[in-house]
């Protein structure tokens, strides 16, 4: 390394190191991706005796188990969009027809889900990460319907006298009232695409207006985000922050703060609004100063448990993924230090270490799902898995300088 790069590389935080992108193969952790999603097909046709169930998507993969438990497509069921999403993301590495085929069949299994009313948020998850690919590969305009109608869908959750949309409708008596969730971020994205391609201008507006409330009240003055916001039901004044998943009401869920994370950056490069990239860099550097050395979160940042308390890998994806993105928008230093952190978080998820390899047809394992409710904890989940490949093709493109529109 000559004086220049070296001393570039000592200007950044010492947290990321300057030789972090080093002797990671981006192709070869893609090339695993593509192994694992040909035994995950071979193992549902097993299921099947011969024939693939396309209602069934995979969920997880308990810590015991090494089979995919599949669950059945319903509006109740929110990882349903993953693993089609998945699919499309090999095809767009491998460009495998057999592949696209699969992804076709798994994603046209989900029209239902865009007819029904609106159950919670969550639709977001399940049309966008499944159409909203298939249509950015294909440009099949019966795709585009399907997503547009889906938008409109999840716009009746959004409640005026608030500011947000309703995340869980059928909590409001559990949480004592109106209630917005971070992962409700996420569900933007294909609001602000429908406004873009031909949908209805103010859900454009709505998503705006969720975002900036959202930034109000679901953030301590430190950075560190709430789970859950509840507002007043009929005159949409905030009551609490708290949590669901996390560990308590004031700690740091690592993947709501991944949530918040990879959505607010979507927010800014939906909007071109500076506030949201100002925003977004204090919610990333707090999540990041936590870290341990490996740059794999703790479920939660809090947990007393800690370091016997369970890593979450999805939380790690997310961020992952969120922060390549993140560093195509911010000052060269900045740019740098995100992508550096992205890296060494893909380096340690492509290791022995997390890596399902031989022993499970998932990508990955150690993620904790809900761990209050003692569900997938260090278990493979899809989701994971999504914003894995995902992670993996942003890197690919950012390396080879080419990049084309995230939806």
């Amino acid at each position: 390394m000559n004086i220049k790069n070296l001393l570039s590389c000592m200007t950044l935080s010492l947290f990321v190191s300057c030789t972090a992108g080093d002797n990671f193969d981006v192709d070869k952790a893609l090339n695993y991706c593509d192994t694992q999603v040909h035994r995950t097909l071979n193992e549902l046709r097993a299921a099947g005796k011969g024939e693939i169930d396309y209602t069934m998507m995979p969920r997880n993969i308990e810590d015991s188990l090494h089979t995919w438990h599949s669950r059945k497509i319903n509006r109740e069921e929110w990882c349903g969009g993953f693993w089609p999403g998945i699919l499309w993301y090999d095809y767009e590495y491998t460009h495998n027809t057999e592949i696209k085929k699969e992804a076709e069949r798994f994603t046209a299994s989900l029209k239902s889900i865009s007819e029904m009313s609106a159950f919670d948020h969550d639709l977001g998850f399940l049309i966008f990460c499944s159409y909203g690919n298939a249509y950015r590969l294909t440009r099949n305009e019966e795709y585009k319907k399907i997503i547009l109608n889906a938008a409109d869908t999840l716009a009746t959750l959004f409640q005026p006298q608030v500011g947000t949309f309703l995340s869980w409708p059928r909590n409001v008596g559990m949480l004592g009232g109106y209630n917005t969730i971070m992962d409700n971020m996420m569900n933007l994205e294909i609001l602000f695409w429908a406004a873009k391609n031909d949908g209805n201008p103010y859900l454009f507006d709505f998503a705006v207006e969720h975002a900036d409330k959202t930034m109000k009240h679901a953030f301590r003055p430190d950075y560190t985000s709430y789970h859950v916001v509840v507002y007043d039901t009929l005159t949409g004044k905030f009551l609490r922050g708290g949590t669901h998943q996390g560990y308590s009401d004031d700690s740091m869920w690592a993947r709501g703060q991944a949530w918040a994370i990879y959505g607010y950056t979507m927010v800014y490069r939906e909007t071109k609004d500076f506030k949201y990239l100002e925003f977004v860099q204090q919610v990333a550097d707090t999540y990041l100063r936590r870290l341990p050395n490996d740059y794999i979160p703790y479920w939660d940042f809090n947990d007393p448990a800690i370091p016997n308390a369970p890593r979450d890998a999805s939380a790690a994806c997310v961020v992952a993924s969120a922060l390549l993105e993140l560093s195509t928008y911010v000052t060269e230093e900045k740019k740098t230090h995100y992508k550096n952190a992205a890296v060494k978080m893909l380096k340690e998820l492509s290791s022995a270490n997390y890596q399902s390899r031989n022993g499970k047809p998932s990508f990955l394992l150690h993620s904790t799902g809900h761990l209050p409710a003692g569900s997938e904890i260090n278990a493979s989940i899809i989701y994971a898995d999504y914003y894995y490949i995902e992670a993996l093709l942003r890197l690919k493109r950012i390396e080879e300088k080419t990049f084309p529109k995230y939806r």
